[in-house]
């Protein structure tokens, strides 16, 4: 076991209850006794002062560098969910999603490169892939998190970024509590869809206690929230060169002037809607052996609508416009003279339920060495259902249907539309106007050689009227683990630890989709069963017709055609992988001294086998235009060495440098492991006719499955100094060499074997010849790619009585970090922010408490979805968040009836911040902009 020297704070945290550590006995009894005097001042210390000294006193007592967030109290952390409490630590940074903190990185990583356990366990995602969405997960259940920048040879679930470790309550070491948590929300932003609203609520239930003597501890968290959010959005849909002969008189268009091609504006609203239990038992069966079980099952829904429209613009849409204003390579203002605008009423609902339980025997063999086995198991399931229905002025292909034209002003927040100067406007909240068709006939999976030979199924571009999008995942994660620490008397070696571990993982993806068509085809019919008007005017915009386009699709309205018949893509992302890792680790702790300053640390080895497999679908299309889908499968097996080594001297009282050497690793993205590969075939003359291969019709794109782990060496060093009880300052550097990235890279291929005479060539306007070249580029992923990640942190924590006694209960923490990186090809790394600030300034005293907090990231790399609801890389420009919380604990007061009441309310993105994408490295090429609203928050937390 580890020999840490003992501070006054962490004795008083352990006899507390904190049971994220085990402290070794302190020989000298003069100054334990001592240190127990002053355990009773510290443990007195509640609330958000109280979770940031047992925090300071964790990172005080770890070797390896480390971030810790601790709850207040039981079911209570510092915010109101995970991600956004972790999102304020040193080196870490939040992502909003559909407005809400989700994503996170750490050191400029997002979470698809962080591990993450719960109580040590590696703990399965929610989403796509391997990343956690922090946010999912119940706060209520957390206890205390710990980031580990610095990985030791005993951490299951590593990640290049760091590991976080979600660790919930002890029962038989917390005291027994019910406590109550009941919070109620609002967005300030009116709901611009009429069947939602802007009222959510939480409600939570903690219970603690011990039994039979406290021989037996239970614990358990039962929890529910509906919490809605509000969106206005633009997206671009991207920028064409713009043509100098459509300018206005006067206005002069330069070489290079690009132009805003179209768009589609939402107004969005959601609800999100979780239930939760989290269970916890623990029995000491007698003074050796320990049996902990704990449980978690998560039950959870969104639903949400994005009503809008959806509006070719200059070049893409017409070119029939006029350029009224242009600045420095960008027209900012025009008019265009018409459009057959589509209307859209899409819905989404995602359907997740994750169940993990876990049972753990710790048993002591001796006086000296421990065992401990940890078994495991967990499950995800999936849904996600994407409603796309089209309406307009009349199906495409109808005569005398009247144009939309429109005026534009490019804006901050991407376009701003007004009335054309000479064409009336067309009412789009007209029901005898709008109509349940496409206007466009973008639909329609049919190329034009099937067209022409009359291949049956799907029908004209006209037919379709609307698309549905359902990708259905499973993911499951066994485990088992043994291992034993002790300790030993070998020099600087005072404890060993050694273990193995088996993890067997697998995830599935059927990606499931259909063309819709109205069952009115192939005349229009009304909108059946109109809510109201979809607010648009934050685009200048008044509105569109509102209805239920997910309750329209499971009425049977539409009529559904299998994309998998015509779209090689809905095989080509469906697949199953498989991993099974065995882990063997040793770990030596170090506790000397060097010239009379203590040294503790570790050093260890953690060797891996990977046996990973994968099975999914080769596609392509056949004589009729219909998907040929053959089987696929792929396998490796390797072996890596993770070596690491963790060193802290305290170079002077509570002051420590740290230093790490390890090489750290990330399992490879699930999406990029399938074994599947597509062909895809263009179909327009420039590309059947080219003799570029650059601008070869044949195309495609395949997965890997012997990806090995993407993985860096990593160098760090830090100075801490915890120079009060509730107060440190820390700098830190970190250096991360990647020497293994995975690259998205093009090969040239001959796809010869998959020509079929008669049915490869160009449209019917060149008389269908056949294509010119028979190779073209395959996308394929690979290892090899290197690259680099270095940063400086520095963070402090400083209570204002250190400055003058009339200021105790004030306080701020605040960080900062310097980050910069590339991969050699020049491409980002997903999730770093070249700078990332956080400030949290407070006040408590006597019961009453107040804190403002913020955070603000640079720009980085992301994804979105896209078409198929794909992961898509974009660059986000950053944003900066403000929330503040203001409450009083009755637990203060004089009033005994109100002791155990806690009442606060907490303002949320408190300056609307906006989240913007661009095109490249302009700012003013809008091609997302998205505005969420402040969030308020009343919140009753009564504990008894």
């Amino acid at each position: 076991m580890n020999k840490f020297k003992l501070s006054m704070l962490t004795l008083a945290l352990a006899a507390a209850g904190t049971s994220s550590m085990v402290f070794a006995q302190e020989t000298a009894d003069a100054q334990t006794q001592q240190a127990q005097e002053e355990a009773i001042e510290v443990i007195s210390v509640t609330g958000f002062r109280g979770s940031l000294q047992r925090a300071q006193a964790v990172k005080m007592s770890e070797s390896s560098v480390v971030e810790v967030l601790s709850a207040e109290d039981i079911g209570k952390l510092p915010d109101t969910s995970i991600a956004e409490s972790l999102a304020r630590l040193p080196g870490l940074a939040g992502e909003r999603r559909n407005g809400r903190t989700s994503g996170l990185s750490v050191r400029g990583f997002n979470e698809n490169y962080v591990g993450t356990s719960l109580n040590g366990r590696e703990l399965l995602g929610m989403g796509d892939n391997r990343g956690v969405e922090y946010d999912l997960y119940p706060s209520e259940i957390v206890s205390t998190a710990i980031v580990y920048k610095t990985p030791d040879a005993s951490l299951v679930a590593q990640g290049i970024g760091g590991t976080v470790n979600l660790e919930t309550v002890s029962p038989l070491r917390a005291e027994a509590t019910r406590a109550v948590n009941l919070n109620l929300e609002k967005n300030a932003e009116d709901s611009g869809n009429p069947d939602y609203d802007n009222n959510g609520h939480r409600i939570s239930f903690n219970f603690v206690d011990k039994f039979l003597d406290d021989k037996l501890g239970l614990a358990f968290v039962v929890s529910s929230m509906e919490t809605p959010r509000q969106e206005q959005q633009f997206r671009g849909w991207g920028y064409a060169d713009a043509n100098p002969d459509r300018a206005a008189p006067g206005v002069t268009v330069p070489a290079g002037t690009v132009v805003l091609g179209g768009h589609d504006s939402f107004t969005r609203s959601a609800m999100l809607e979780r239930d939760a239990i989290a269970a916890i038992v623990e029995y000491a069966v007698n003074d050796r052996l320990v049996v902990k079980f704990d449980g978690l099952y998560i039950d959870f829904t969104e639903q949400d609508v994005r009503r809008g429209l959806e509006e070719g613009g200059a070049e893409w849409g017409t070119g029939a416009y006029t350029i009224t204003g242009v600045e420095n390579g960008l027209v900012t203002s025009g008019f265009h003279d018409g459009f057959y605008s589509v209307v859209r009423n899409d819905s989404r609902r995602q359907d997740a339920k994750l169940k993990t339980y876990g049972v753990n025997l710790d048993y002591q063999i001796n006086d000296y060495w421990t065992a401990n086995l940890d078994l495991s198991t967990g499950k995800v399931d999936k849904t996600i259902t994407d409603v796309e229905s089209y309406s307009g002025v009349g199906r495409a292909g109808t005569a005398n249907r009247p144009l939309t034209a429109r005026a534009w002003q490019m804006t901050p927040n991407g376009v701003r539309y007004s009335n054309h100067p000479t064409i009336a406007p067309v009412d789009l909240t007209d029901p005898s106007l709008i109509l349940l068709a496409g206007p466009q006939g973008w639909g329609g999976a049919l190329n034009p050689v099937q067209r022409f030979q009359g291949v049956p199924g799907f029908g004209p571009d006209t037919a379709q009227d609307g698309f549905v999008n359902q990708p259905v995942f499973s993911e499951g994660l066994d485990s088992v683990s043994l291992s034993f620490d002790g300790e030993v008397d070998w020099g600087i070696f005072t404890g060993a630890e050694i273990g193995v571990s088996y993890q067997k993982r697998s995830k599935t993806k059927n990606n499931k989709g259909a063309f819709l068509t109205a069952n009115t085809w192939p005349s229009a019919g009304a909108i059946p069963n109109i809510l109201g008007v979809a607010d648009l005017s934050f685009v200048g915009i008044p509105g569109v017709l509102a209805y239920d386009s997910l309750a329209l699709y499971n009425s049977g309205f539409y009529i559904e055609t299998d994309a998998a018949l015509l779209e090689n893509g809905r095989f080509g992302d469906t697949y199953k992988i498989s991993e099974t890792l065995t882990s063997l680790y040793g770990l030596l702790q170090i506790n000397t001294e060097i010239s009379d300053m203590p040294v503790q640390g570790n050093v260890g080895v953690r060797i891996v086998q990977a046996d990973q497999s994968g099975v999914g679908y080769n596609t392509f299309s056949n004589a009729q235009g219909f998907t040929n889908a053959l089987n696929a499968s792929g396998d490796a097996k390797y072996t890596d060495v993770l070596p690491s080594l963790n060193v802290s001297v305290e170079v002077a009282n509570r002051q420590y440098v740290r230093t790490s050497l390890s090489k750290v690793q990330s399992r490879p993205r699930m999406d990029q492991m399938r074994p599947n590969s597509q062909v895809t075939f263009q179909f327009n003359d420039s590309n059947v006719l080219s003799t570029n291969p650059e601008n070869s019709p044949w195309g495609g794109n395949s997965g890997n499955t012997g990806l090995k782990p993407l993985e860096a060496n990593q160098f760090d060093l830090s100075y801490e100094n915890y120079y009060h009880d509730n107060g440190y300052f820390a700098a830190s550097f970190f250096y991360k060499d990647l020497t293994n990235w995975h690259r998205s890279e093009t090969v040239l291929t001959d796809f010869s074997e998959f020509y079929i005479p008669g049915f490869h060539r160009s449209s019917e306007e060149t008389g269908f010849q056949p294509p010119a070249l028979f190779v073209g580029g395959l996308s394929v992923v690979s290892d090899g790619l290197t690259g680099f990640v270095r940063g400086y942190e520095l963070q402090a924590s400083v209570p204002f009585e250190i400055l003058h006694p009339s200021l105790y209960g004030f306080g701020i923490v605040a960080s900062a970090t310097f980050m910069d990186g590339e991969l050699s090809d020049g491409q980002r790394i997903p999730g770093l922010s070249e700078e990332i600030y956080s400030l949290t300034a407070y006040y408590e005293y006597a019961g009453f408490e107040f804190r403002i907090s913020g955070t603000k990231r640079d720009a980085f790399l992301t994804e979105t979805r896209g078409l198929s609801l794909a992961l898509d890389s974009v660059v986000d420009r950053g944003a900066e968040l403000w929330d503040a919380q203001i409450g009083y604990d009755f637990t203060e007061s004089n009033i005994d009836w109100l002791s155990g009441l806690r009442v606060t309310l907490q303002v949320q993105n408190i300056t609307n911040e906006k989240t913007v994408q661009t095109n490249g490295s302009d700012p003013r090429q809008i091609t997302l902009f998205q505005s969420f609203g402040t969030n308020y928050m009343l919140g009753l937390n009564y504990k008894f």
